[in-house]
């Protein structure tokens, strides 16, 4: 890999600071004390989980000043006294033996990463990208973050990058899993709002689950479906058996990417029984009558036709949406990362609207959200919109986060950033120089992965920060940035109901490793922007930015005091204006009862009024006609492999996970590849033989799982293995750029011989 420097003459511009090592030496100087004062020796507080999106609280027990444990909190709202897998073990990755304990810079002349102190890493950040912005512009600069550090962070460096140093470009890994769901909501009303709270699951009458395997995926979830007494119908569209799909009253094996055909069949099949609410459409929504015209075609024959489903199955199904009461729809990743995804979510959503199974409890169009705080990313990265909500393209509202945060308007970008995928293009086009990876591995988990490597190595300058100098990402980097971890910081996650919750800090970062906040501050200094961010001193500080760039939106917060309110109220759902009354506690006797019975200050859902956020208040019914697979089975790739999460104990690409021996045991260790048995037959293959999976793109090998989860003429992969994104195909659904993991042509062989 060539890892050129800038090309000298190169003048630095002046700072507002003294380049000094001793600054990064004061930890006073920039709030980088070790634990909380109001943390006792030993004592136990509780904070919210940074692995997926549910939002669990735990209770973090500490001996001598130290975490050494934890517990599933009995009074928070969410989890109700339960953990997952990943819980219990959320801090055996903080003692991880290969932690990022001090900068790295890549040698010139060995190719090797090397320790170096923090101001020369600064020196060298500043120098080069500064470089990279005089000689190409800023549209030669894009970072991309995450949905795994707090929203106070996440503002920051998406202030720091695009109003202080000039980047033009940004993006998130929510990217990845949550833009189809932000962008069906926009769409559809108006504002990225998730509708539901999480009583919902409790209160249904029917659940359909698309795409959505939420027992591994969200367990605790599961589990409020559990403690549901309303004796409900649990409905998963799937072509896999997942495990939920085991444990459904009804499973809907559909062929792999039919699910819009389904949708809109369902959808005319509800017409034709008259089992809409027109009083509902026609009072709240637009664009109806189009639909109703629309779906005429998809007809029961072509329904089952394109699914694969016996009439009696799709019949069973319209009853049930028909004719309960309460309909709840829920969807994930099988729906989000799909080829025609975001009309797949709209699909979706136009069934709650049609039937009026919004706005009530038991009901909704909801998206469950994948990462600890993709939320926060939606609203408040600076990605995908303005903060806040906001948009770029609308004068009034960069006019607005001028004022707010008291910065020249032309300070705030007119245009939005490219795309994770476009950006990546950017790089293969020459066009993007410099890139800053924050917080995720792009080099493991970005789709169709083959050829990744080659692609980052044509970057100028590539810098990742991130908690270990060993992910496959950090490995490609000119520059790493060692960075503390969840347990490491404080600050909020925003979890899929909508809930902020509290993060502290109850460990101390190895070695030279500084919170991501931390870092921040430090680069502003460096670039000598320092001065734009002066009342961004704290987490706790920036929270208070933050209240004031939602004031007004439909995730207005102005009424949440500070964290400690979050921590007195068990968290506080958005939106929350400074007009709303103060929530009661958990465990407050004079408040309403908690949780399943709907205690509004604990489980509030959107749009009980009818009310959405486009400016007329009416949602909206969108929808286009089905496209095909991009890359259908053939007589060279006969089989369909699909991907999806292994187990309840692996997360994304195994980089904290595999840290701890427990999870390791809890999960498969290898990878392997799911095969019908009559596939397995026709092949000559055994159950458990070392067997090559194979696309356009590369070749893998896995050992071979024989079972009737999978159907005929389909496999399946776990998505945690770096080697099945070496396989999957490089599309983008048109409207949210979210990648299509979920399907691709593929072959099976054995023994190094195509056989059947």
């Amino acid at each position: 890999m060539n890892h050129p420097m800038p090309p000298a003459p190169f003048r630095l511009r002046q700072f507002d600071g003294p380049l000094t090592s001793d600054l990064v030496q004061r930890p006073g100087a920039f709030g980088l004390g070790n634990l909380p004062d109001r943390l006792a020796p030993d004592a136990t507080t509780s904070m919210i989980c940074g692995f997926c999106s549910t939002g669990c609280s735990l209770q973090v027990h500490l001996r001598d000043g130290r975490a050494v444990n934890l517990s599933p909190d009995p009074n928070y709202p969410v989890n109700l006294g339960q953990a997952c897998p990943k819980g219990w073990e959320a801090l055996t990755p903080l003692a991880a033996p290969d932690r990022a304990t001090t900068p790295l810079l890549r040698n010139p002349n060995s190719g090797e990463l090397e320790p170096v102190d923090w101001d020369q890493a600064l020196q060298v950040f500043t120098l080069r990208f500064k470089a990279i912005l005089d000689q190409h512009g800023p549209g030669a600069m894009a970072w991309i973050g995450t949905g795994q550090i707090p929203s106070e962070e996440l503002a920051f460096l998406g202030a720091l990058a695009k109003f202080g140093m000039g980047f033009a470009h940004g993006d998130g890994n929510t990217r990845q899993c949550m833009a189809t769901a932000a962008t069906a909501y926009k769409q559809s009303f108006g504002f990225d709002a998730p509708p539901f709270t999480y009583a919902d699951f409790e209160e249904s009458d029917a659940l359909v689950f698309i795409g959505s395997n939420l027992c591994v995926a969200h367990p605790i979830l599961w589990q409020r479906v559990l403690r549901n007494r309303r004796q409900p119908e649990i409905i998963v569209i799937d072509p896999r058996k997942t495990e939920t799909a085991m444990a459904a009253t009804q499973h809907l094996a559909i062929s792999p990417k039919s699910d819009l055909v389904l949708l809109y069949g369902t959808a005319r099949a509800l017409i034709q029984r008259g089992a809409v609410k027109r009083e509902f459409i026609e009072a709240h929504t637009t664009g109806f009558a189009g639909f109703e015209d629309f779906v005429r075609p998809f007809t029961e024959e072509r329904v089952c036709a394109a699914t694969g489903l016996s009439r009696a199955a799709f019949d069973r199904f319209i009853d049930t949406v028909a004719t309960r009461e309460r309909v709840s729809f829920w969807w994930t990743m099988g729906v989000n990362q799909g080829h025609e995804s975001t009309r797949t979510a709209q699909a979706i959503i136009n069934l709650a609207l049609m039937t009026g199974n919004i706005g009530r409890p038991g009901t909704g169009a909801n998206s469950i959200t994948g990462q600890c705080n993709a939320m926060g990313s939606r609203l408040f990265s600076n990605t995908t919109n303005l903060l806040g909500g906001h948009d770029f393209l609308n004068p009034d509202h960069r006019a607005t986060i001028a004022r707010t945060l008291r910065l020249p308007v032309a300070r705030i970008p007119d245009t939005n950033s490219l795309a994770y995928d476009q950006i990546l293009q950017g790089i293969d086009d020459g066009v993007i120089k410099g890139l800053w990876i924050v917080a995720t591995n792009t080099a493991h988990s970005w789709i169709g992965r083959e050829g990744l490597e080659k692609r980052l190595a044509k970057l100028d300058f590539l810098v990742v920060q991130d908690m270990y100098a060993s992910t496959d990402t950090a490995r490609l980097a000119h520059l790493v940035l060692p960075a503390a971890g969840w347990g490491e910081k404080e600050g909020t996650f925003i979890n899929s109901e909508r809930r902020f919750g509290v993060l502290k800090k109850v460990a101390r970062a190895p070695g030279l490793a500084l919170a991501d906040f931390q870092i921040f501050r430090l680069i502003a200094h460096y670039w000598g922007c320092a001065s734009l961010f002066n009342e961004w001193t704290s987490p706790q500080a920036v929270f208070q930015i933050m209240k004031r760039c939602s004031a007004g939106q439909p995730c207005d917060i102005t009424g949440i005091r500070d964290f400690r309110h979050l921590e007195e109220c068990g968290g506080i759902q958005w939106p929350w204006p400074s007009a709303q009354p103060v929530p009661a506690a958990p465990g407050d006797p004079t408040a309403p009862a908690a949780t399943s019975a709907g205690n509004p200050a604990q489980e509030r859902r959107l749009f009980e009024d009818g009310r959405f956020c486009h400016p007329d208040g009416r949602a909206r019914f969108l929808y286009d006609e089905p496209r095909p697979l991009p890359e259908p089975v053939s007589a060279e790739f006969p089989l369909t492999l699909l991907t999806g999460r292994g187990s309840s104990s692996q997360w994304h690409t195994l980089t904290r996970t595999d840290k701890s021996a427990v999870l390791r045991r809890l999960g498969p260790t290898q990878l392997h590849v799911e095969i019908h048995p009559e596939d397995a037959r026709a092949l000559g293959i055994q159950n458990g033989e070392r067997v090559t999976v194979s696309t356009r793109r590369a070749s893998v090998t896995a050992a071979a799982v024989v079972t009737s989860t999978v159907q005929p003429g389909q496999l399946f992969m776990p998505m945690h293995f770096l080697e099945t994104n070496r396989l999957t195909l490089e599309v983008v659904d048109p409207h949210s750029r979210q990648p299509s993991y979920k399907a691709c042509a593929a072959r099976l062989t054995a023994d190094g011989t195509p056989r059947g």
